[in-house]
């Protein structure tokens, strides 16, 4: 039996690696929310009042911490985060505001797919209701959430804006953890934050952890050159991405930029529908 020639060989390692690569580009194309999203179910319902939003068809349901107050903030998460789990820290971090947790479509208790456009569709509509119910808004926006959180700042007005971990882009992110894939012809929901910066007139300020594993900083540092003006930063020490938000920093510095104010007593429950 005669050897099979050198060349032949090399030809069907060839061919056997690009049929891999294409089988794996389609994987990551078909996977690719599976991979961005991580919906968690609610688990426990929290200590505070519930809200039912109207949004695109449907109700979005979550909580309000510190109802009644004149000032509001709409919090959006992280890709796994239950945000029912925050209505402690934003308690007792700002009491003088009512702290408007939602969890996505498709998270917590609420039905649908998230999809960037889905997402930012519901943004709005919770937008619009907590305008409709307070003298001013302001947003905060984790990781995920942060790309939300500049999509309405740079449509809404906005009275300040808060992005803990924030990214340029989606797309950006996913390119260095893929590097050998054309992320950019793949990739559906590219949350490109930096394409919005500029157009954001709110006064913002940017956490970061110091040591974050998820969102390189280079990538944070893309999106704040092109806010302009230039955003407040705050670099937490000893934090990484997931536990920042336990550090004494963290906490400071939002309560200082919120500039929490005194918390109207009693509360008076915002209106649901």
């Amino acid at each position: 039996m005669e050897p099979i020639p050198l060349k032949r060989l090399l030809l069907r390692f060839l061919k056997v690696a690009v049929l891999l690569y294409l089988l794996a580009g389609v994987a990551l194309y078909v996977m690719q929310r599976s991979i961005l999203y991580f919906p968690q179910p609610l688990v426990n319902a929290p200590d505070a009042q519930d809200i039912s939003i109207p949004a695109n068809g449907r109700l979005l349901h979550g909580w309000i911490v510190n109802p009644g107050q004149p000032e509001a903030i709409i919090y959006f998460g992280g890709n796994g985060e239950r945000v029912e789990r925050d209505v402690d820290i934003f308690r007792r971090m700002l009491p003088g505001y009512s702290v408007y947790l939602v969890p996505y479509r498709g998270y917590g208790p609420n039905a649908g797919e998230p999809t960037e456009a889905g997402l930012y569709a519901d943004a709005l509509a919770e937008y619009g209701f907590v305008q409709a119910r307070h003298a001013h808004v302001s947003v905060i926006g984790r990781s995920l959430g942060t790309g939300v959180a500049t999509y309405v700042a740079a449509n809404r007005a906005v009275a300040k804006l808060v992005l803990t971990t924030p990214y340029d882009s989606i797309v950006n992110i996913a390119q260095q953890r893929y590097p050998i894939f054309p992320v950019s012809w793949l990739i559906k929901d590219r949350y490109e934050s930096w394409r919005r910066a500029e157009s954001i007139k709110a006064r913002t300020l940017v956490v970061l952890a110091d040591g974050d594993q998820i969102v390189p900083r280079a990538n944070s540092d893309v999106l704040i050159a092109h806010f302009h003006p230039k955003p407040e930063v705050v670099v937490v020490p000893h934090a990484n991405h997931n536990n920042l938000t336990n550090s004494a920093t963290y906490v400071q510095a939002i309560e200082g930029f919120m500039g929490v104010p005194a918390a109207t007593t009693p509360a008076t429950p915002a209106p649901q529908h």
